[in-house]
């Protein structure tokens, strides 16, 4: 079973199988045009012979045989005049036997049409017939020496073609999330350079899933503890002497602000397991520019009632496409939070969309907030913007969103001569990878 899903072997037996079969092939037709060759040239002879004699001895009957000595170039020839045979259909007719062990070709041909005779004239080729075997014998001589170096070459050629992918596997089977490192595609034949440089984005991508879950990690534990040691500490030094009624009460509710803060962040932390079931979730035929559209008049509601305004620039008017809903819900629903967040009252949102491809959509919410840090990865876990309330988790949550759909995202200021930030998703309308059959 192994050797059946060998990549070698499979090429080994093809190679193998097609060359064995081109091989006998071309041995076949060079015979047979040897063969051919040889035949035609001694049937011209015969031919001309019969034309000679029907031309210089038309007086021979029925029975008689033409003396050799009277006939030029005919040695090995023997010529008789017979009877018109009874299965005869055409002017010449064409024959070989074999007779005491030599072999004969005759040619029966018109000799007196009112007497309805016909020549035979018999050429021993009994010489042509051994050349022809020996030609033969070597020919399938040549063919095994032939199919034995196209083994050799085959086991040779497969074990060239080979080592770039073992190569790669045994770079692929030593790599772990501690130690990953990307395959130097320059070194790699042209034809698996796409395979190298596939293997080296989805690394890459490894890496930096490792690396948010590791700032993930730690981040969390430092966010929980943070809060946690202060509102212990505030109980402490409330309780370290008898106070007023209003004391307790205030100590109270700074717990309280602060255990709903930590419910917020103990939330977003739960959205991400959440988010990982999602990048499991099959895409789906929608209306893409319909969905964009519905999720952008939610948000225009939400941005009139905090006194900014949110502009839909969206074209093309109707795509439709294959999607994975909820992760391009979240992202959009994260770039129009902080759009709405950071704008000043009274200030512009704009939700655009526009066709860059065939089959490719570019997403850009451009705002008119302070701008950001662009030296700054705003996409790891727990990195925030000014004094903005939250726990820091949206843009990583985004980020983790666009690579499960495989699209690109990005966060840049603006280059109009305006303050904002312009947020940027562009994804294809159709699946990276193959779905599933449905049953």
């Amino acid at each position: 079973m192994a050797a059946s899903r060998s990549i070698r072997n499979q090429f080994l037996t093809q190679l193998i199988i097609a060359s064995s079969i081109l091989l006998i092939i071309f041995s076949t037709m060079l015979y047979t045009y040897i063969k051919q060759s040889v035949y035609d040239e001694i049937s011209q002879e015969l031919v001309n012979q019969a034309r000679y004699i029907v031309q210089t001895f038309p007086d021979y009957k029925e029975g008689e045989k033409i003396d050799a000595k009277n006939l030029k170039n005919a040695l090995q020839i023997t010529a008789m005049v017979i009877g018109a045979p009874y299965h005869f259909y055409s002017s010449i007719e064409w024959r070989e036997k074999e007779e005491n062990g030599n072999h004969y070709l005759e040619l029966i041909y018109p000799y007196n049409f009112k007497a309805q005779t016909y020549l035979l004239i018999k050429k021993d080729i009994s010489s042509v017939a051994k050349m022809l075997n020996k030609i033969l014998r070597s020919i399938i001589v040549i063919n095994l020496i032939s199919l034995i170096l196209i083994v050799l070459y085959a086991f040779g050629l497969s074990a060239m073609l080979i080592v770039p992918i073992t190569r790669m596997s045994k770079k692929l089977s030593s790599l772990n999330e501690n130690f990953l490192t990307t395959i130097n595609t320059k070194a790699l034949p042209e034809e698996f350079a796409p395979l190298g440089e596939s293997i080296n984005r989805l690394i890459n991508r490894i890496q930096t899933f490792v690396k948010y879950q590791k700032e993930l990690f730690i981040g969390a534990a430092h966010e929980l503890k943070t809060p946690l040691n202060v509102m212990k500490l505030k109980n402490d030094v409330t309780l370290i002497k008898k106070r007023e009624p209003e004391k307790y009460i205030e100590a109270l509710q700074l717990a309280n602000k602060t255990i709903l803060e930590l419910n917020d962040m103990i939330g977003s932390i739960l959205e991400i397991g959440r988010q990982e079931g999602a990048h499991f979730e099959l895409p789906t035929q929608v209306d893409i520019m319909e969905f964009i559209r519905k999720k952008g008049e939610d948000f225009k509601l939400l941005a009139k009632s905090q006194k900014r305004e949110l502009v839909l620039d969206l074209q093309p008017d109707s795509l439709p496409g294959l999607i994975q809903t909820t992760l391009l819900n979240q992202i959009l629903q994260n770039f129009l939070q902080n759009a709405i967040k950071f704008t000043p009252e009274g200030k512009k949102i704009v939700l655009k969309t526009r066709l860059i491809d065939e089959n490719k959509i570019r997403l850009d919410v451009i705002d008119e907030g302070p701008g950001i840090d662009e030296s700054i990865d705003l996409f790891a876990p727990f990195k925030r913007v000014g004094d903005a309330p939250g726990a820091g988790l949206g843009l990583f949550l985004a980020k983790s969103a666009a690579d499960a759909m495989g699209a690109r995202i990005s966060l840049k200021n603006r280059t109009d001569g305006k303050s904002g930030t312009v947020a940027t998703l562009v994804f294809t309308t159709t699946p990276q990878c193959e779905l599933p059959d449905k049953k």
